[in-house]
């Protein structure tokens, strides 16, 4: 999640605390949604909280941001716009066969069209990291998705999901902007107005990130869980496939257009993980509670999944 990953390997604080929060963090979401599932009353009031969690978390993400983080850019164009591409390419219409091939309901389809249709999610610079991908290029793309996602999101997802909901697309996107650039921009602002305040808690931030990502998963669970335990099975195999596709399509764009190893790793992780908190957020405001659920598990499921590959491939997989 941090610029600092893609110019050193030494183990800083920050590296630390981000190694610990992505392992950490989807046991601590586990317990929320499993607690929010079983006993969701206490709940039920903290989905009005969940626009302003998501703000904390994009804020987080620009604080980590540095201008040199864009000039891959210019300097590597073609990795960072194939990477781009694929993200809002594959994604959502990888979410839209999957919800046909499922037969989903109108609102658990339209809650996987939104999570293919998100910006990359915040935790992949880390996992990219772990996987030894290549972490400037991750950067990157995460933050050129998120910077475009208030004019992509929301066309996508008139586009592909107005079929089984009605969508606001001019709404949607304003929200976006209130949700994502805002903060994102203030947060890189302040990395530079103020860079010795936030050197200082850049070690905290990804765990700022995960307890606010887990409060959004704890909020969307609690105001659905009748919902889960009637569909919770179709919704996690809708997700898992869509997470594995994105894998597996990404790392495939990015050998068939000859990218190196590290490059193609990256894409994988880059267009497998979404932001989908920001997608179960975007859900509940503009569809359904039933809606968000997708964004939900699958902010659970892909750290997981991300983890696992990481692993994998820090020991030592060739491909």
């Amino acid at each position: 999640m941090s610029s600092s990953l893609a110019t050193t390997t030494r183990d800083s604080a920050e590296e630390r605390s981000a190694r610990v929060a992505v392992t950490v963090f989807p046991l601590l979401i586990l317990a929320g949604g499993a607690l929010a599932l079983f006993l969701p009353a206490p709940f039920l009031g903290w989905s009005a909280f969940i626009t302003p969690a998501l703000m904390v978390i994009m804020f987080g993400m620009g604080l980590t941001l540095t201008l040199p983080d864009f000039a891959l850019v210019v300097r590597r164009p073609l990795p960072v716009l194939l990477g781009v591409v694929a993200q809002y390419a594959i994604m959502p219409l990888l979410g839209l066969g999957i919800s046909m091939a499922l037969q989903l309901p109108p609102a658990l389809a339209a809650g996987v069209i939104l999570v293919g249709c998100a910006p990359g999610g915040t935790a992949s610079n880390v996992v990219t990291y772990l996987a030894r991908g290549d972490v400037a290029l991750s950067v990157t793309m995460t933050s050129v998705s998120t910077l475009i996602a208030p004019v992509l999101t929301p066309l996508l997802t008139l586009w592909l999901a107005g079929q089984y909901m009605p969508v606001d697309a001019g709404s949607m996107a304003r929200s976006i902007v209130q949700i994502v650039l805002v903060p994102v921009v203030l947060g890189l602002a302040a990395r530079y107005l103020i860079p010795s305040v936030v050197n200082r808690v850049l070690p905290a931030l990804p765990w700022v990130s995960v307890l606010a990502i887990t409060f959004v998963v704890v909020a969307v669970v609690a105001g659905s869980a009748a919902a889960i335990f009637s569909a919770g099975l179709l919704i996690l195999v809708a997700v898992i496939a869509h997470n594995a596709g994105g894998y597996l399509l990404g790392y495939g764009t990015a050998k068939l257009f000859g990218l190196p190893i590290p490059s193609r790793r990256t894409m994988a992780v880059e267009v497998g993980m979404q932001n989908s908190g920001l997608a179960a957020g975007l859900a509940g405001q503009y569809f359904s509670p039933e809606a968000a659920l997708p964004g939900a598990v699958f902010s659970v499921w892909h750290n997981v999944s991300g983890a696992v590959m990481a692993a994998i491939w820090r020991r030592g997989g060739a491909t």
